[in-house]
């Protein structure tokens, strides 16, 4: 089998691990901002400007794991197209 070919298959592997663990790590995260949205409405001791930086604090959590998510994305299809791009090229070079 070809090296690149499996170099290719390894970075779609580790993709498809990467993005179902990001998945539930996701998943795992939303449940605890529910569970302490909830804490937070009932939390009379807790002055409005608290709940505020609480809640702005949970919304650039939130918008730096979707960076993440696609930082991580776009590296992902650059490795990809890096192997697919030489292997077309290999490919044409052959057969002149």
């Amino acid at each position: 089998m070809d090296q690149k070919k499996i170099v290719r298959q390894m970075i779609e592997f580790n993709k498809m691990a990467f993005d179902n663990t990001f998945r539930v790590m996701a998943i795992l995260q939303d449940q605890s901002e529910n569970f302490f949205s909830r804490f937070l409405e009932r939390a009379t001791w807790l002055p409005d400007d608290g709940k505020n930086a609480v809640n702005e604090w949970l919304g650039n959590y939130k918008k730096g794991r979707e960076y993440f998510k696609d930082y991580i994305d776009q590296n992902y299809k650059k490795a990809t197209d890096y192997f697919i791009n030489h292997q077309t090229q290999e490919k044409e070079k052959s057969k002149k």
